[in-house]
């Protein structure tokens, strides 16, 4: 099975808005990322708007030629943003305005049968829908209850390791959880702190189709320019 990158812009508007300018331009290091060999782009349209701004979501759905993936939190403003541009996937997450990023998983279980309604009206909009949790039995089984297509399992504890004993204890969860949610059917993705030094491990897990990155790909373009940056990250995934 081919493994699929995408590359998460978020942080090329994040210096963009440093300035309220023009540069850089979130849009045309998309563009650039699939040159280099990116099967998607992703992007999370804030509440607060911090960084991605909804211009830069219409041009991307306009000028990108792989998969657009969306992230967003499941309220009634994004649910209509995401029916009217069409994005080719959703991935839901949870959002806080004092968070410097996602901290954590989506809950499933409080709000069940709301995100259930959420889930079915982005997917009779013909879009695919990627829920964003924790890697934990009751999270993936809960996933698939609410009839999502895949899940993006949080990576965030496994990058933030202390220590081997840790790492390896996290490591497993995220294998277990892709093995269950892969026998159930869904997608499975991963992403959250992946870097060039942590992602050899969790690449290893067959069952993980796809990884969303961002911050580590855009931090290391600083030094090598992004096409770079794309291509080695593509080459230790695969």
């Amino acid at each position: 099975m081919t493994r699929r990158l995408t590359v998460n812009v978020d942080h090329v508007a994040t210096l963009r808005q440093a300035r309220l300018s023009n540069e850089p331009d979130p849009v045309s290091i998309a563009l650039r990322a699939e040159t280099a060999g990116a099967d998607g782009i992703t992007v999370h349209l804030r509440e607060d708007r911090r960084h991605i701004q909804d211009r830069d979501l219409i041009l991307l759905r306009k000028t990108i030629k792989t998969v657009l993936n969306l992230e967003m939190a499941p309220t009634k403003e994004m649910l209509g943003i995401a029916l009217e541009v069409k994005p080719d996937m959703v991935t839901l997450v949870p959002e806080k305005r004092r968070e410097l990023t996602t901290e954590g998983g989506l809950d499933v279980r409080t709000h069940s049968e709301t995100l259930k309604r959420f889930i079915s009206t982005l997917r009779d909009g013909g879009i695919m829908v990627n829920l964003f949790i924790d890697p934990d039995a009751y999270m993936i089984k809960q996933s698939y209850k609410l009839g999502s297509d895949g899940v993006e399992l949080h990576t965030g504890r496994y990058a933030e390791a202390r220590d081997r004993k840790q790492r390896e204890h996290e490591l497993k969860k995220i294998y277990d959880s892709a093995v269950l949610s892969r026998k159930l059917g869904l997608k499975t993705h991963a992403g959250h702190g992946l870097d060039y030094h942590n992602i050899k491990e969790v690449a290893e897990i067959r069952e993980i189709e796809e990884f969303a990155i961002g911050f580590s790909i855009i931090a290391r373009s600083v030094y090598t320019g992004i096409e770079q940056a794309v291509r080695e990250m593509r080459a230790l995934i695969r």
